[in-house]
């Protein structure tokens, strides 16, 4: 509660503030912003994955993130950009981050961006059950029920029996593990470290990290179209992870997980405009018990900030 306060004083102090419904009514729109840019993400690693390494274009995607983050932040007018006052945690944070990325750019190569989608979606599931003990925020029965029915449509989109179950799926999971551990420590951090430092230093951290292993793996990107689609991979991870930190920092975990569910939408009509992909029918049907219980985990949110701001 003591992070959360600080978050909400310091965010008053720089003309943030307002209401609990405008707070977490901003945080809303924060989310959908960032869903666009990762979107954007996604599609650009699937292309470049015909011809160039996952862990290539992991590098790039923070290299770019992490060139812009230290120009605007800079460590003449933005010094606290380049502070933490938990670098432990910062540290788990970039790790969650890096593995979640570079997971998913494997996945990319062999799935569609719905069939990826589709499970990552499993994400909002385990943070509203981890919010509880790690975040202090309540899990209730519905909302016990909403996970339940979510993992279910996961599973229709997976199939996992010997004839239908793809192995790279498996990488998709380990996305999505990796990216549940990266929502709840961006959590913990949101009144600790300015949201300039949660961008800034996982970035920085990411590129140190994959750097040395790079020659290993090295290829030229072919033509202008992969360099264009590297630095955009960048741009859209940077604009996208901070509109990210902002939306955790004015709304709680167990609010905005389930919005991820709209970036379904933006997924499936990516794949199909640019790769021609067509989602099957349990990829589209496990989808629809995936946002339906998603929308219903949103409904139930509201009805709580409903009863919380009714006087008493």
């Amino acid at each position: 509660m003591a992070s959360v306060d600080r978050e909400r004083n310091a965010s008053d102090a720089s003309g943030g503030g307002g209401t609990p419904s405008s707070r977490r009514l901003v945080g809303v729109a924060l989310m959908m912003g960032a869903l666009v840019c990762f979107t954007a993400i996604d599609t650009s690693a699937k292309w470049l994955s015909r011809s160039l390494p996952a862990l290539e274009v992991t590098f790039f995607r923070y290299l770019v993130a992490f060139v812009l983050s230290a120009v605007v932040f800079n460590p003449v007018t933005a010094r606290h950009a380049w502070r933490t006052r938990r670098p432990g945690l910062q540290i788990l944070r970039a790790l969650f981050l890096l593995g979640s990325t570079a997971f998913n750019f494997v996945a990319l190569r062999h799935l569609q961006l719905a069939e990826t989608m589709s499970i990552v979606f499993g994400v909002p599931f385990v943070v509203a059950v981890l919010s509880g003990p790690l975040l202090g925020e309540t899990v209730g029965g519905r909302r016990w029920a909403a996970i339940v029915v979510g993992f279910l449509g996961v599973l229709l989109v997976t199939r996992p029996t010997p004839s239908h179950f793809d192995p790279a799926m498996l990488w998709a999971f380990a996305a999505a593990g990796c990216y549940a551990g990266y929502v709840l420590v961006t959590r913990m951090l949101a009144g600790l470290d300015s949201a300039a430092s949660l961008l800034l230093i996982p970035a920085g951290a990411s590129v140190t990290m994959v750097a040395p292993f790079l020659p290993a793996v090295w290829v030229t990107p072919p033509g202008p179209v992969e360099w264009s689609l590297l630095v955009v991979a960048g741009l859209a991870g940077a604009t996208g992870h901070f509109l990210l930190i902002l939306a955790y920092g004015r709304a709680p975990a167990s609010a905005l997980s389930p919005l991820m569910y709209f970036q379904i939408v933006w997924m499936t009509l990516s794949g199909w405009l640019v790769f021609g992909d067509v989602p099957g029918p349990w990829t589209i049907a496990g989808a629809g018990v995936v946002v339906t219980s998603g929308l219903w985990l949103v409904h139930l949110e509201r009805g709580r900030r409903n009863v919380a701001e009714t006087p008493s």
